[in-house]
């Protein structure tokens, strides 16, 4: 039975009570409660339908935590400038908090939050940042000039996928999550944060 309070709070359509989920999703709820220290908000709304939950945290995993020439930190970089440009509260708070998290500056989070071209960044963090922004507003006019320019700072071919691949991620979740008018945790809003 969908629990209508939480729905209300998290997303447009109803969250189901955990204790009617799968065991599978119920026990990774527990792992999450254990760390973060929480569920996110978007696996509790995504568990109205099991197994596009799976899926979507298998392929997240895949992009996001595996091995590759982008660093985590990079990676939650281009999560955030995307979501920037999808105008996604929910991504753009959750995975600035993570950004804060895995690159130990706020600023640096909550710049690109803003405007990733007024951020600190290396260039070549600057060229895989334009490629993010350029797949999220006009994919169709990518063009061999803009890969080379990619190769041009060092990113492999292995690299730039993970950099299309991430892209193409946050643009799905953050319609998604725009849809559904997703709330992010209260607790996201503090990680990471210096206190006074």
């Amino acid at each position: 039975m969908p629990d209508q309070q939480d729905s209300q709070h998290i997303s447009r359509l109803s969250v189901p009570k955990e204790q009617a989920l799968p065991d599978d999703v119920t026990t990774l709820f527990d792992k999450l409660r254990k760390k973060p220290g929480f569920v996110p908000n978007v696996y509790r709304a995504y568990s109205l339908r099991p197994q596009q939950l799976r899926g979507f945290i298998a392929l997240y995993d895949a992009i996001m935590t595996e091995e590759s020439g982008l660093t985590k930190a990079e990676r939650e970089m281009i999560a955030v400038a995307v979501s920037a440009q999808n105008h996604c509260f929910y991504c753009l708070t959750a995975h600035g908090a993570v950004l804060r998290v895995r690159s130990g500056d706020e600023v640096l989070a909550d710049t690109i939050a803003a405007n990733y071209r007024s951020a600190d960044l290396t260039p070549r963090q600057r060229a895989m940042l334009d490629l993010a922004v350029k797949i999220t507003t006009a994919s169709d006019t990518i063009s061999d000039e803009d890969i080379a320019g990619l190769r041009d700072h060092g990113f492999s071919d292995e690299d730039i996928m993970d950099i299309v691949q991430t892209a193409a991620l946050f643009n799905y979740s953050n319609r998604v999550a725009s849809a559904l008018g997703l709330r992010p945790n209260r607790e996201y809003h503090s990680m990471a944060r210096a206190r006074a």
